[in-house]
């Protein structure tokens, strides 16, 4: 008798939601964690006062020596520390003349406590990109089979949104938006003026704003606007594994959370064809262990999917399970940034803004929609945020005393800064592979990874560069600060840390690694809704994607074992 009915690797964005899921439908759920548990009280900083902060919740020479590619990221700090990886203790190696930047933290809840949080649809644009202008292949599915299963998630995650009527950024079942600041509201009416095309609009974010009566059963709370989002919510306002799925499962009964535990590789049953289980190693002791299940889900992010996947090779099927098609581990995508912009904004000089929104504007894509792309196909959308100038200015102005202190205490001008992310068009050279001899120590391979963004990513963010300075100078901004358009770069792979593509969906098992139904062709009783399974990436965040593919998913695979067609 098989241990769990079903094994689901990593407990973070998908992870929780296909526990949930099959929790809630009454069947036994081991969930599988690489890192600890996580404890509020503990870890959760959101409450500590900035003067009792190590290092004035600063970065230090130390972090930057152990965590030198993770302190690179917005969210690291001495108070979140403990949610990333020291990267001297989880190697991994890029290809000649890559920079790929693997930012990740193991521990329950994985990235979902560390997110941005900004929660888009993905649209019949998106959808049917792939078939349109003949990148990668074609999704198995079209917006109006994944349009339920949004609304099912945003309703239990909560997001808060505004209804916009847009074909590019379909709406969804919405809290109340957080409100734009004055010098935003000016700023959306003169690009809305200047530019018919383009719409600026409140970012759609997982914050509640009106908690329902299921989101406060789990002991959620309504976003405070403080802005300590990074340091975990102790209101649970925001979404995350931690505050409401896992929760929701674990009151069910029926889940086991396994922490501490990575999975090396995938058992297979050769003679049902069917995975039996995996083989996993205490992180903490070295202990190797087997743990059985009917079914399993592989969520632990995509590139230690693929990691397991591609380990768990045999003599049959020497390139990795799941693989019959050789894209396993293809296509890498993430978003590409770097156009930036700043500006001082005239005006509003008599207004100030009350709180600390997690949250600002976003300008959904318009470029190869209701404007020329000019040299490339796909688009960019922006996010930014326009605030008045406040006593945190001290930490940068000259003076000491009585003058620096009333310069402090008098609002400074409005500035505003917005950046672009861009859609990475699938491509079979951008890939991930195993060292043929490096190992960690825990003896895993060290993946590599070889992933580097082409002509059409540079044309786009050249021209993203070009559309933030028009946009700025429209709106009367001085002190424009923008990245070169003639000679700028994205920024490198993995600083979007939406790494996503390689497990692919599609209609053909030659070409794709799952079905429709996020199965794998080769193993029926395989399923991935990480960022692997993702086949185009469109410039939105994916996670609010991650949840509705997770949740399907789910119902599909209860559906099945249910009926004795899997398992």
């Amino acid at each position: 008798m098989a241990d769990f009915d079903v094994i689901v690797v990593g407990s973070g964005m998908s992870g929780g939601w296909v526990a949930k899921e099959l929790c809630e439908k009454g069947f036994k759920v081991g969930v599988i964690e690489r890192g600890r548990a996580v404890s509020v009280a503990e870890d959760y900083k959101d409450f500590a006062q900035p003067w009792d902060a190590e290092h004035l919740n600063r970065k230090t020479a130390q972090d930057r020596e152990d965590y030198p590619i993770q302190s690179e990221v917005y969210a690291f700090q001495s108070s979140t520390r403990q949610f990333w990886v020291k990267d001297k203790e989880h190697p991994y190696e890029t290809a000649e003349n890559t920079q790929f930047r693997w930012l990740r933290g193991y521990h329950e809840g994985g990235r979902s406590i560390m997110w941005g949080r900004q929660s888009y649809r993905m649209s019949e644009i998106d959808f049917t990109a792939n078939i349109t202008d003949g990148h990668g292949v074609d999704w198995p599915v079209r917006y109006d089979d994944i349009a339920p299963w949004y609304d099912y998630v945003e309703r239990f995650a909560g997001i808060s949104g505004s209804t916009e009527g847009l074909d590019i950024l379909p709406d969804g079942v919405f809290q109340p938006p957080h409100d734009l600041t004055c010098a935003e509201l000016d700023f959306k009416a003169i690009v809305e003026t200047n530019f018919p095309g383009r719409k600026v609009i409140p970012g759609r974010v997982a914050n509640l704003t009106e908690p329902t009566q299921e989101q406060m059963a789990l002991g959620r709370g309504r976003c405070q606007a403080r802005n300590h989002c990074a340091q975990g919510c102790s209101f649970g306002a925001y979404f995350s594994s931690n505050s409401a799925t896992l929760p929701a499962a674990r009151r069910t009964g029926n889940m086991t959370l396994i922490p501490n535990t990575a999975v090396h590789k995938l058992i297979l049953d050769e003679t049902t064809g069917q995975a039996a289980g995996v083989d996993a190693v205490d992180v903490e002791t070295g202990e190797t262990k087997g743990i059985t299940a009917r079914a399993g889900f592989l969520n632990a992010g995509t590139i230690p999917t693929t990691m397991i996947l591609l380990n768990s090779a045999t003599t049959a099927q020497p390139n990795g399970l799941a693989n019959s098609s050789g894209q396993l581990g293809r296509n890498v995508m993430d978003h590409h940034s770097g156009a930036r912009g700043y500006a001082t904004l005239p005006g509003n000089l008599d207004r100030h803004f009350f709180g600390r929104r997690p949250n600002g504007f976003y300008i959904p894509r318009f470029r190869n929609h209701t404007e020329e792309g000019e040299g490339f196909v796909r688009g960019f959308g922006y996010q930014g945020s326009a605030m008045r100038g406040h006593w945190s200015r001290a930490g940068h102005i000259k003076g000491v005393g009585e003058d620096l202190k009333a310069n402090a205490r008098t609002p400074g001008p409005w500035q505003i800064f917005m950046v672009a992310f861009g859609e990475v068009l699938p491509n079979e050279k951008n890939h991930i592979r195993l060292h043929p001899t490096k190992t960690d120590k825990w003896g895993f391979p060290v993946p590599v990874l070889d992933v580097a963004w082409g002509d059409n990513e540079r044309a786009m963010v050249r021209r993203a560069i070009r559309d933030t300075r028009a946009m700025l100078e429209a709106a009367g901004g001085t002190n424009i600060r923008t990245d070169d358009p003639e000679t700028a770069e994205p920024a490198p792979p993995g600083i979007g840390i939406h790494e996503m593509g390689t497990a692919r969906m599609g209609r053909d098992p030659n070409t794709s690694v799952l079905n429709e139904w996020n199965q794998s062709w080769d193993i029926p009783n395989l399923f991935i809704t990480d960022g692997s399974f993702m086949t185009s990436g469109r410039c939105q965040n994916p996670s609010l994607t991650y949840m509705a593919f997770s949740a399907r998913a789910a119902d599909h695979a209860a559906a099945l074992l249910s009926e004795g067609q899997i398992g």
